[in-house]
């Protein structure tokens, strides 16, 4: 019969909270034992292939044959197990790290960001004006767009990251401008071919880029908004349903991505949410030892910041997305529902969306997404504004009077004034951000509702049955 197992006696044992590399295990060590023993018994508990010398908390080194009780450690004492092969980075490389200069971006985030969108907008100039140009006018455009593509996609120089990048914009405007037809009933399909050449070229950019590069986030963007762009506007086209169904489509899929996308772009491994185990079973504890323990795990800095850093390019990445796509389909939806009942649908979906678009940006706490979204939704109010004052070619009575309009642009400023407060402030306290939720909610259900009638489904129905 075994005899039973007797505790400790009082102050001839010590609890040490020993962290290392591996995380942090808690010893119950006599005071007689040496550090190396310690040291040792970590080593094995955390699976370290050598002895790490130790340190106290604040830095000072720990001679390994001192005894515990010697080197004045108590109950509660923290140890650090300290490996000489790391290096701490440099002040300089922390902060040039800090400012995005690195990843072969060359230059800080805002002049990166100015870069491409300036980039973009050249990209889309030149295929915009060379579409209509003849064939034997157009291949010099058309020539220089794919070698500035191929060219942007390569992995090389330091502008690698902002070049590959961009180097989707110029193959999308090479083949908006090889796709172009004048017949608007072909509109969708041209633009459906240049979101497949920009996701082809985001393809070959990313498996030529390396895997920790910070472009790889981006073109994963890219590749999802080209693809998904392109399967609509193919279905749209097969089915020969009108253009305003796929500009509807699209513009919905936009306003909904911006509520959707914080929770895919944010993914945290499972271990460093889960904390196995809080005491560790050591070598001097009285307990039984079970099979398969681990120590716990803390989470090192560097997994945050790699976690923080993907998730803010994916989120700034989604946001652009959202912001192009709802600059491009709001005017074409907005011209190509001509009759009465799609008009008042197209007009409803696109108001809907607009303010879905502004309450989201809201809830974004990273700064340049949540500008973009606003960007993108003031965008679509002042579009659905001018269509609403007749203000286009595309109405169908006569411009309405000076008057009426000023009247109406004072109020509309008035209401984007207060808009602007409640909803840049962040609402400023728990009451408005209830109401803005609900308000969030209403307006994403009445942008899914009005996309009904915006494609003229309705008008399909009464048809049918009248």
């Amino acid at each position: 019969m075994n005899a039973p197992v007797r505790p400790p006696a009082p102050g001839t044992v010590a609890v040490l909270s020993v962290h290392g590399p591996r995380g942090v295990v808690d010893l119950t060590v006599p005071l007689g034992a040496t550090l190396e023993d310690v040291a040792r018994t970590y080593a094995a508990e955390a699976g370290l292939p050598a002895v790490l010398p130790l340190v106290t908390r604040t830095g000072e080194p720990l001679q390994l044959t001192t005894t515990v009780a010697a080197a004045g450690l108590v109950d509660g004492s923290v140890v650090v197990a300290v490996d000489p092969s790391a290096r701490p980075a440099r002040a300089r490389s922390r902060q040039r790290e800090r400012r995005g200069e690195h990843d072969g971006s060359g230059g800080s985030g805002t002049a990166i960001a100015t870069w491409l969108a300036v980039a973009a907008v050249v990209a889309a100039l030149a295929g915009w004006c060379a579409a209509p140009l003849p064939a034997g006018e157009q291949w010099p455009v058309v020539a220089v767009l794919v070698v500035a593509a191929v060219a942007g996609s390569l992995p090389l120089g330091p502008l690698r990251t902002p070049r590959a990048l961009a180097a989707p914009a110029f193959a999308a405007a090479a083949g908006f401008a090889l796709a172009w037809h004048p017949a608007a009933e072909r509109l969708p399909t041209t633009f459906g071919v240049a979101a497949l050449c920009a996701a082809v070229t985001a393809a070959v950019g990313r498996a030529l880029a390396d895997p920790d590069d910070a472009a790889v986030d981006g073109l994963r963007v890219w590749i999802a908004v080209g693809v998904g762009w392109f399967v609509v506007a193919g279905l749209g086209a097969l089915t020969g349903v009108r253009p305003q169904v796929v500009w509807a489509v699209l513009f919905l899929v936009a306003v909904l991505a911006a509520r959707f996308v914080p929770e895919l772009a944010v993914d945290v491994p499972d271990q460093y949410l889960l904390d196995l185990e809080r005491l560790a079973v050591t070598a001097w504890s009285a307990r039984e030892r079970p099979p398969g323990r681990r120590g716990r795990v803390v989470v090192p800095p560097q997994a945050v910041q790699a976690v923080a850093a993907r998730g803010a390019r994916v989120v700034t990445a989604a946001a652009t997305a959202v912001l192009l796509v709802v600059v491009v389909t709001t005017p074409l939806l907005l011209g190509s529902a001509d009759l009465p009942l799609d008009r008042t649908g197209a007009r409803c979906l696109v108001g809907f969306g607009a303010a879905a678009l502004l309450f989201a940006a809201r809830s974004y706490r990273h700064t340049a997404a949540r500008r973009l979204l606003r960007i993108a939704g003031v965008a679509a109010a002042a579009a659905l504004a001018v269509v609403l004052l007749g203000l286009t070619p595309v109405r169908s009575g006569p411009v309405a009077a000076p008057g009426l309009i000023a009247v109406a642009a004072i109020v509309t400023a008035v209401l984007l004034v207060v808009a602007a407060v409640f909803v840049g402030r962040g609402w400023r306290s728990a009451w408005w951000s209830r109401r803005a939720e609900i308000a969030e909610a209403l307006c994403g259900a009445g942008a899914v509702g009005s996309l009904v009638v915006a494609v003229g489904f309705f008008r399909y129905l009464w048809e049918v049955t009248g």
